[in-house]
């Protein structure tokens, strides 16, 4: 079997509910690591919000419909996927398994998703390439040197098949994760972002400009929460508007991810692909997110403690379980398609049920976690 992978019919055996998962990941990691998933900026409100804005939308379902032969995929950048689903950067991917990005790389290449690899994980962009050669992959860069050191990176992606380019917008200062300065612990991808953090600050449109017209791989820019910027983004020549904020990591007390979706969606107008993440950890979120106009979703926790868990093999059931979700709300929402979903699907509610905390998509926990 390929490095990280397990017998596939144990691993069903053993994660038969994503919630399953959490338990497996504590057990098998430091509390540093732990926080550094679990954890937010400073009060956590953004990130609470993240869970808030999903779980006060709920379904209004239509009935008597034909769902035979339902299809959970879509097309995105060109690529057929499986569900409208890209892994999420994550810098430490190494911290929570010893494959790092290459074992994330070879799951979605096994399951048939795509995936974000941050310019901070390890073993890097070559070597998660050569691990992954056919597997759907996007190259994320913090911008951390001048411009003939972003061409440099831009080059080598294209170079090594990466079928996007992502720069991350929203960490020109680092936020405040309490839960990380509390314990001291320091993530590998912070030790390697402090170094060059000026040039991250300095970076602005004129800078994507140029890149723009230079390079003709499509372009992201993750860390949207305005239509401002959306539309700023889109006259700039982006080809992926990535609703973003950092999963509530960076800026305390920003709105809701999927609360942000809506405005961008509409000031982007389909001149451009929109992607959202935060707090999407249930097949229902991703239907949510598809009903309010995104392309497809980014998952950062979900895919950590997946990973945690169970390595590669882990990330492949938990894909699959999703993928299972996904295939349930569609039937009961009495559509076949992504496209045959539309705003009346949705109602937004004054309150959640439950207070909303980073596990609390998963009600069976115990209150430990």
């Amino acid at each position: 079997m390929a490095d990280g992978a397990s017998d596939p019919t144990d691993i069903q055996a053993k994660f038969q509910c994503l919630q399953q998962f959490v338990p497996a990941a504590r057990a098998n990691i430091d509390d540093g690591a732990w926080d550094y998933v679990i954890g937010g900026a400073e009060t956590e409100t953004t990130q609470n919000r993240n869970r808030m804005a999903l779980d006060k939308l709920s379904f209004r379902p239509r009935v008597m419909r034909d769902v035979s032969g339902l299809s959970a995929g879509c097309s995105f950048l060109g690529r057929e996927l499986r569900l409208p689903v890209v892994m999420a950067p994550i810098g430490s991917l190494q911290q929570l398994y010893p494959d790092g990005g290459a074992g994330v790389s070879r799951a979605v290449g096994e399951f048939g998703v795509a995936h974000m690899l941050s310019s901070v994980c390890k073993p890097g962009l070559e070597k998660v390439a050569e691990a992954a050669p056919d597997a759907a992959r996007i190259f994320q860069l913090y911008v951390r040197g001048d411009t003939a050191w972003v061409d440099d990176y831009i080059d080598r992606a294209i170079d090594h098949g990466y079928m996007g380019f992502c720069f991350t917008i929203d960490l020109d200062y680092y936020g405040r994760r309490e839960r990380d300065k509390a314990k001291g612990f320091i993530s590998v991808s912070r030790q390697t972002q402090a170094v060059g953090e000026e040039y991250q600050r300095s970076f602005c449109w004129d800078d994507f400009k140029r890149i723009r017209d230079k390079y003709d791989i499509p372009l992201m820019l993750k860390g949207i929460a305005t239509a401002e910027d959306a539309e700023i983004a889109v006259k700039e020549g982006c080809d992926v508007v990535y609703v973003s904020n950092h999963g509530g990591r960076q800026l305390d007390h920003g709105r809701g991810g999927i609360d942000v979706l809506p405005e961008v969606v509409s000031a982007v107008d389909g001149r451009a692909r929109v992607m959202l993440d935060g707090g999407i950890m249930r097949g229902s979120d991703i239907v949510k997110a598809m009903i309010l106009g995104a392309d497809a979703v980014g998952i950062g926790r979900l895919q950590g403690l997946a990973y945690a868990a169970a390595g590669q093999a882990g990330v492949v059931r938990m894909l699959e379980l999703l993928e299972n979700e996904v295939e349930t709300v569609l039937g009961l929402l009495g559509v076949k398609s992504y496209a045959e979903l539309e705003p009346a699907h949705l109602y937004r509610e004054t309150e959640t049920v439950k207070p909303p905390h980073p596990l609390s998509a998963f009600p069976l926990l115990d209150e430990g976690y």
